[in-house]
């Protein structure tokens, strides 16, 4: 094969791979290659104002096509700047291609201007990290890094590519790169054993994750729930694993305290875990939160987190919708008619309960974002894609703009914040048929708000809403339970927690960078605000007063 230059050929090893488009923003080390990017047929550059917020339209966009994200930064100081949003994309199995330049391998010994261990750096958060130091292995590095981001667990992958190693001829053979098959079952033996534990429950819980969104496994989990006629707790998910009408699911146990998973699952005498580690709270239980004598069954394709944590009766490492699909069917043939019975009244009541809370999620309060909310869920038909990282306000987003279908609603993850509204660009560009409206606070806002001037630069439509409370509200509820947690007398909150002063004019910053935008503080404003965000061309901001 005639040999070019390896930052040209780089980037048709990309072509191959489907990564037609980068997000990243440019640096000196980097300037050859993406000299050469800016040349290339068939691929575009993405431009970013800032590392964390190039990271976080990658992480939206791979979430949004379900393959993977191309993202460029620069050097280490890039790389340390967008190492936060990389940690929620570990956490949340995003599987994003990053790459960074450096100066040169010849450099090495110098000690130079920016110069850091960039693999180092970047282990903690990725998968895989490595540097090419050979001309002769560019692709061969690459390829790997892109079976590894989408082999699962996915997740980020990182690969440091010296200015000098690029600028040097290179003639390997440009080739997709090859993703293993994971759909495998588990065993009819394993599966008899895990129906086996299940069957008997009277008091059954399922715990998910967004390993079933991967798989496609959603229709095989219900089915498992309704024929257990067990409840569905969402633990650690950031995707529609159930959809949220189901009569079974109850809802998210929460990223921040072990005590409430634990009063969720302690009268369960049969657990079954898909899809998920148990439990990802920021202050976990230490000691088993299951009963004693519980039966505990956990498929995963990641054998890691099984039993990472607490024992269980019986670890299936397989693919969830194959490993639901074949437990369903020996349910439905080994289920006495005792037990399907029993199911059967435990989701009948559940159906009941569920219809008579349905006219109230209809009702606002007349608070101008419940007024939004439900105007917008009226204009929309529910048709859209919501990337919420709304945070405190979450549950009245998802009481008006339910998560129903896969693909039609992104959860932040990993807790940091900022993922929101580059989310909804990065959404929006993958999704280019779909009305996407990204939900952030104020303060969550306030991380990557450059997210509205690559929008607008790139023509991307994507629309957003301001959750304004003027504060960082979800840490006065935190320090709340901790005064609660240690008999601390109430008092004033911190002043750190406070945003109200100086004032921050949202919706005139937005249209500094582009947008349109404009401010809610009454109800009958926010009516009017609906309509001109869905008809205003381009990217369009909403801030509510809350």
């Amino acid at each position: 094969m005639e040999a070019t230059p390896g930052r040209e050929r780089l980037i048709e090893q990309f072509k191959a791979d489907g990564l037609k488009v980068m997000f990243g923003n440019p640096g000196t080390v980097e300037q050859g290659f993406l000299d050469a990017v800016d040349a290339a047929d068939d691929f575009r550059y993405v431009l970013a104002l800032q590392e964390t917020v190039a990271a976080g339209i990658a992480d939206g966009y791979a979430r949004a096509t379900g393959g993977a994200a191309l993202l460029q930064l620069h050097s280490g100081v890039g790389l340390g700047n967008g190492i936060g949003m990389l940690y929620q994309s570990l956490r949340g199995h995003t599987p994003l291609v990053v790459v960074a330049g450096d100066a040169g391998v010849r450099y090495d010994a110098m000690d130079a201007q920016m110069a850091s261990d960039l693999v180092a750096m970047a282990r903690p958060v990725t998968k895989y990290a490595t540097r090419v130091t050979d001309p002769r292995s560019v692709l061969r590095t690459v390829r790997r890094a892109v079976k590894i981001a989408l082999t699962p667990p996915r997740g980020p992958v990182f690969v440091a590519l010296p200015m000098d190693v690029l600028d040097e001829l290179n003639s390997e053979p440009v080739l997709p790169a090859t993703v293993p098959l994971t759909d495998v079952a588990p065993s009819p033996a394993s599966v008899g054993r895990a129906a086996e534990l299940l069957a008997s429950a009277e008091r059954p819980v399922v715990l998910v994750g967004d390993g079933v969104a991967l798989s496609g496994a959603q229709r095989e989990l219900a089915a498992v729930a309704e024929l257990l006629g067990a409840d569905v707790y969402e633990v650690d998910s950031s995707e529609v694993n159930i959809a949220a009408s189901h009569p079974l699911r109850r809802g998210q146990t929460g990223h921040m305290f072990g005590p409430h998973s634990k009063e969720l699952v302690a009268d369960a005498d049969g657990v079954l875990i898909v899809g998920t580690y148990v439990f990802p709270e920021v202050f976990p239980e230490l000691e088993s939160p299951f009963r004693a004598g519980a039966k505990v069954v956990h498929i995963d394709l990641n054998a890691y987190e099984i039993a990472k944590n607490h024992p269980v009766d019986l670890g299936l490492a397989a693919d969830p919708r194959q490993a639901l699909r074949a437990l369903a069917g020996v349910l439905e043939r080994q289920l006495t008619p005792q037990r399907r019975a029993a199911a059967a009244a435990r989701l009948d009541v559940r159906t009941r309960e569920r219809s008579r809370g349905a006219g109230a999620a209809t009702q606002d309060d007349g608070t101008p974002m419940a007024v939004f909310l439900r105007t917008l869920a009226e204009r929309t038909g529910g048709d859209l894609i919501v990337f919420d990282e709304a945070l405190t306000t979450s549950p009245l987003v998802t009481r008006y703009l339910p998560a129903e279908r896969p693909g039609d609603y992104h959860l932040t993850r990993g807790g940091s914040l900022g993922v929101g509204f580059p989310g909804a660009v990065g959404a929006k560009l993958a999704r280019p048929d779909r009305l996407v409206v990204g939900f952030a606070g104020d303060g969550g806002s306030m991380y990557t708000y450059q997210a509205l001037w690559t929008a607008a630069r790139h023509g991307i439509d994507a629309k957003f809403v301001v959750c304004n409370n003027r504060k960082y509200r979800l840490l006065d509820d935190n320090i709340a339970q901790y005064w609660r947690e240690r008999d601390i007398p109430e008092h004033g909150f911190p002043n750190s927690f406070d945003l109200s002063h100086p004032e921050i004019d949202f919706a005139g910053l937005a249209r500094s960078l582009g947008a349109g935008g404009m401010r809610v503080e009454k109800p009958d404003e926010a009516v009017a605000a609906v309509g001109r965000m869905l008809s205003h061309p381009g990217p369009f901001l909403v801030d509510v007063q809350i």
